[in-house]
């Protein structure tokens, strides 16, 4: 095993011929797609890895400067994928590594046949004619909270953000993966993730797109999914799913797992 794939934890499942990538968003790990992957292994070689900062991975790894931007992301996703020797995949990114997938197929398009985007965001905030979800205010007062008293902000972000109570098992499993990151780490990320904009790239992203999203959604809107399908440089197609919650691969997996499986596939040898 490679330096690369030891620090994010790299797993290769599967034996397939084609490879699918799945990578995670904030506050979670691999783990968020356990119930996807046993759909996926007869049939691919399926690629799962943990983001710098996540739970799993080592603290001491995280540098500051380098996560201070989306573009260290960027560049760990290049290096897993020539670590692994892939020459081209499917990319499938929930939150924010949906955009990191885009980012990163913008300087190697070779390297994807596909993007499905799960609940992506090109910008959080609002903007002259742009509806983001957030104003400065609430995510300053975001920031704030985890600052103060992280395990209070945690109980109160990660019902919201699923969509359910603390008796779910979705919401549980969140605060979980939430709880496992340092907290200085958490809100870097976090202040990295909701500050981005990267809205004047997507017209660089030649890659297909398939844009999935939740009808209701705390963190991105139904109409950011709309602004990604007119704004991305190639071909990209929206789904639209009756799911509620920022995780609907955890907390709707009986709805929303066929339906990432129908895109995974879609004329997947194009």
């Amino acid at each position: 095993m490679g330096i690369v794939e030891e620090a994010h934890n790299v797993r290769v499942l599967g034996r397939g011929d084609r490879t699918i990538v799945l990578a995670h968003g904030f506050g979670t790990d691999q783990s968020v797609w356990k119930h996807l992957v046993p759909h996926l292994v007869d049939e691919y070689r399926v690629v799962i890895f943990d983001n710098m900062g996540a739970g799993p991975t080592n603290p001491d790894y995280f540098d500051f400067d380098r996560y201070s931007t989306l573009e260290g992301y960027v560049f760990d996703l290049l290096s897993i994928l020539q670590e692994l020797g892939i020459e081209s995949c499917v990319f499938v990114g929930h939150s924010v590594s949906g955009v990191i997938g885009a980012l990163a197929s913008i300087s190697r398009p070779d390297l994807f046949s596909k993007l499905v985007l799960l609940s992506a965001s090109p910008r959080y905030l609002n903007d002259v004619d742009y509806f983001g979800g957030f104003e400065q205010e609430d995510l300053n007062q975001l920031f704030e909270a985890m600052r103060s008293n992280y395990k209070a902000w945690v109980s109160g972000f990660a019902p919201l953000a699923v969509g359910g109570d603390m008796e779910s098992v979705a919401v549980q499993e969140f605060s979980r993966t939430l709880f496992n990151i340092r907290p200085d780490i958490a809100l870097t990320v976090a202040q990295t993730i909701f500050q981005s904009d990267v809205r004047q790239l997507l017209g660089l992203v030649t890659v297909p797109c398939h844009i999935l999203q939740s009808s209701k959604d705390l963190a991105v809107p139904v109409v950011v999914s709309e602004f990604l399908h007119k704004n991305i440089g190639g071909y990209s197609i929206v789904e639209v799913m009756p799911s509620e919650g920022h995780l609907p691969q955890l907390s709707c997996p009986d709805s929303v797992i066929p339906v990432l499986l129908k895109h995974i596939r879609y004329d997947i040898q194009l």
